[in-house]
């Protein structure tokens, strides 16, 4: 049987510094009830979301996903992966806006939704109406917004707090480890930038998903209410629907725990071609050495030495950050 997420105490996200000890540093996904209750955003009547949405409007065009009633609301990968289930079109966003509440009564052919749109630049201004206060103010919302919609079982780079503003939304989830068993499709060939498990939405004894069975009912479930939030650290796989008529997500990314702009995908694409097809003795070899020096399971690697022997492996902030990265743009120069 599939769990909910756990519920954070309301005290586990009152400051920023309570958010990032309490439920950032587990790294496990938790549900904010009443997060955004007091947003000005959510104190209007449903039909006037719109309205405030319209009021920050700049005019610019927005890409629109448009789903054929055979989708089942689904937006996926067309038969064997040969494209996508879907249509996209550029349209202005109050257009877009305009489609999405004209379709609402479920008579239209199509389902639609606007999705991942950066207030900065759609909306700017609007990032007054939906202050959290346990997130830093530089970190500006995006905006997702449709008919009833089923979002394919994903996982983002940065850590997200997504917050329901109108609508309820149902957000399934698998930990990192779950990536063998979810039978992962392309890196490179995405309907929207992130891969997705091919297996999460299958029948049990599909003969094509073996392993999904073992874990199938082990998902986290939560169901967020408007004003709802939940906090999913980054590579935690999630399938995300939107269940009412019409419904407005807000979601936040950021990299919590970055020490710089390097991001750790970025040093596992450079593995790829360093290391991944290498005989496997070798990958083994090299496995210990990421375990010794980046992973560190039995602690710091120079622990045996007084900290001022720990050279570039001092702590970043010491200005070691740099002089691993200097280091590592040279090897890839060649020089």
């Amino acid at each position: 049987m599939s769990q909910p997420v756990p519920l954070a105490s309301p005290q586990d996200f009152a400051t920023e510094h309570a958010f990032r000890e309490h439920v950032m540093q587990p790294c496990r996904p938790v549900v904010m009830k009443a997060a955004a209750r007091d947003w000005p955003l959510l104190k209007q009547e449903e039909a006037s979301i719109f309205d405030h949405l319209r009021q920050f409007d700049v005019g610019r065009e927005a890409e629109i996903f448009i789903g054929s009633p055979e989708t089942d609301r689904r937006y996926y990968y067309a038969d064997n992966l040969s494209g996508f289930n879907f249509q996209r079109e550029s349209v202005g966003f109050a257009e877009g806006l305009d489609r999405i509440l004209q379709g609402a009564d479920g008579n239209d052919t199509a389902t639609l939704y606007m999705g991942s749109l950066p207030s900065e630049r759609y909306l700017p201004g609007i990032e007054g109406l939906t202050r959290l206060a346990f997130l830093p103010q530089s970190i500006l919302p995006r905006f997702w917004i449709g008919h009833p919609s089923s979002v394919a079982c994903h996982y983002d780079t940065q850590d997200n707090v997504a917050c329901a503003a109108m609508g309820r939304r149902r957000f399934t989830l698998f930990p990192p480890e779950a990536i063998g068993d979810l039978y992962v499709g392309p890196i490179d060939f995405t309907m929207a930038g992130q891969p997705v498990g091919l297996a999460v939405d299958s029948k049990a004894g599909d003969p094509r998903y073996p392993r999904f069975d073992a874990i199938r009912d082990t998902a986290l479930v939560a169901e967020l209410e408007p004003g709802d939030a939940i906090y999913i650290p980054k590579l935690w796989w999630h399938k995300v629907e939107a269940l009412d008529p019409v419904n407005v997500l807000v979601n936040f990314w950021w990299d919590g725990f970055a020490s710089g702009p390097d991001q750790p995908f970025a040093a596992m694409m450079l593995a790829l071609i360093a290391i991944a097809e290498r005989p496997p003795a070798e990958r083994e070899a090299w496995r210990a050495w990421f375990d010794h020096y980046v992973f560190r399971p039995d602690g710091h690697p120079l622990d045996h030495l007084p900290p001022e022997l720990h050279g570039i492996l001092g702590p970043l902030q010491d200005g070691n950050y740099q002089r691993i990265r200097m280091a590592a743009m040279r090897m890839l120069r060649g020089s």
